[in-house]
């Protein structure tokens, strides 16, 4: 699909956000002749994943629902991105997509989830059922204590699609801890 045919089906607007400024076409792998029309900023953040700005892609609650299949992977892939911001999750509840729509979002996500490393504050990988000790002291929000410095969690379980996050049992509590809070224990 050319450029010309992008923006008439558009309407000269970006598929994703609706700027109409600084327009151009944007390929969505790994099929081919399959693209959207976005905007400069759009097309930036998909390009360089570090730099994405949450905020921006809240216009997906909208672009989500989209009869154009590349204009819905494109939504799914960001939305997956952006779980550990919590809203997106909701949004990925409520969106559907047919079984071969899905399978073209998941086949341009470029990794597994068996690639997900979860690693310490050393750095070093972190596997269920591992044994880790915090480095610092933690308020457990809506649980009213403070889990210590030293405290040992043991048998952690990963959060599948979050490398920064374990989950594990703190005083009776099962909690969610980040990973650059705790150290592997040996």
């Amino acid at each position: 699909m050319n450029e010309a045919e992008l923006r008439e089906r558009s309407g000269s607007t970006c598929e994703l956000c609706g700027a109409t400024d600084g327009l151009v076409k944007y390929d969505v792998e790994p099929k081919e002749d399959e693209a959207i029309l976005v905007c400069q900023t759009c097309d930036h953040q998909l390009n360089n994943p570090e730099e994405v700005d949450p905020n921006h892609w809240r216009c997906l609650n909208d672009s989500m629902w989209s009869p154009v299949p590349a204009v819905q992977v494109v939504a799914w892939r960001m939305l997956n991105q952006l779980r550990s911001e919590g809203w997106p999750v909701e949004l990925l509840d409520m969106m559907y997509m047919d079984e071969e729509t899905l399978a073209w979002a998941k086949a341009g996500l470029g990794g597994s989830s068996d690639e997900i490393k979860h690693v310490d504050s050393n750095g070093s990988v972190l596997k269920a059922g591992d044994t880790v000790v915090l480095i610092k002291d933690l308020n457990v929000k809506g649980a009213g204590f403070t889990a210590k410095r030293g405290t040992a969690v043991r048998r952690i379980s990963l959060v599948h699609d979050n490398p920064e996050h374990i989950e594990g049992r703190v005083e009776g509590q099962q909690i969610v801890i980040l990973t650059k809070f705790v150290k592997k224990s040996n």
